[in-house]
């Protein structure tokens, strides 16, 4: 039980790191300052990653799997963005039927539990490539740069 709170400690913190939450509400950030963000925290994760995997070769595919995660993170992003303008959308329908809202929550929760799965067989993926103390320590790198993706929310790094 340690280790699967520990391996999912790890994807949670990757997916914090790459900017899975945003201190904007969602659809309020611009595309470009949003490409932006993501690329910081891909340019951070390669650097992570470039100084504690050893073996270039290694590094190279982990940085692969990290850019795979970020891809699917964004997607996800948007898919839930889309859903959540088809629930404010509904809700402005007076005659809008429990079942509707229903069908739009299941469908994003499918969707949502879907991307999860994918990110968390990338991290696995990834992890495969790395000694157990390269991932100890990026992951121990990881949490201390993930407080630069916090967006000044008190107690970021302890409510992990």
């Amino acid at each position: 039980m340690k280790r699967m709170f520990g391996g999912l400690l790890g994807a949670l913190t990757l997916m914090v790191l790459v900017g899975c939450s945003s201190h904007h509400h969602h659809g309020m950030t611009g595309g470009g300052k949003s490409d932006a963000y993501w690329q910081k925290g891909q340019q951070d994760m390669d650097g992570l990653i470039n100084r504690t995997v050893q073996d270039p070769e290694k590094a190279k595919g982990v940085n692969a799997y990290v850019g795979e995660i970020i891809k699917e993170l964004k997607e996800s992003r948007e898919q839930e963005r889309a859903y959540h303008r088809q629930l404010y959308t509904l809700n402005t329908s007076y005659t809008a039927t429990p079942d509707e809202f229903s069908k739009i929550v299941n469908e994003a929760n499918i969707q949502r539990a879907q991307s999860s799965a994918r990110v968390l067989s990338l991290r696995f993926k990834m992890k495969d490539l790395m000694t157990a103390d390269e991932w100890k320590t990026l992951s121990d790198r990881m949490v201390s740069y993930s407080g630069r993706y916090q967006h000044g929310e008190a107690g970021a790094k302890s409510s992990y």
